[in-house]
């Protein structure tokens, strides 16, 4: 059986949840997650965590917040004016906006509250701040 090591192309099964049991994505129902470990696809500890493993192989995975998607970052959530939107752009909760920042590249944002005055929006990733449990099991390595 070949072992999976870094540059191998891998496809895995998952399913992730967060520390109170809350799944927050899965395979389940879907083809596996196919990546090339090592290739920066996937949160590092994820593609390290494959190596080593043969197919058929299922293991759990924590990954501590500040190894995911990092800790939550007030300076990411800003509040503007609803004056400051154009027309046509009626920002709802919930709603995720494309920004362009000062230099030119652009940012997803996440709208987390909004009244007639102003709109809050929230740059964090949205599983910033949250430690993550994977359960893997490897499909294939190719």
């Amino acid at each position: 059986m070949a072992e999976a090591k870094q540059g191998d192309r891998v496809k895995v099964d998952y399913t992730g949840k967060l520390q109170d049991g809350t799944i927050f994505d899965s395979s389940d129902g879907r083809e596996p997650l196919e990546f090339t470990i090592g290739g920066g696809q996937v949160i590092p500890d994820f593609e390290s965590a494959l190596v080593g493993m043969n197919p058929g192989d299922k293991k759990t995975v924590q990954i501590p917040a500040t190894r995911a998607y990092g800790a939550r970052r007030d300076d990411l959530v800003l509040e503007v004016g609803r004056d400051q939107f154009p027309e046509d752009i009626k920002p709802e909760v919930g709603d995720q906006l494309q920004l362009r920042q000062p230099d030119g590249m652009s940012a997803v944002v996440t709208v987390t509250e909004a009244n007639d005055q102003s709109v809050t929006l929230d740059g964090n990733h949205p599983l910033a701040g949250e430690d993550l449990t994977f359960d893997v099991e490897l499909v294939e390595v190719a």
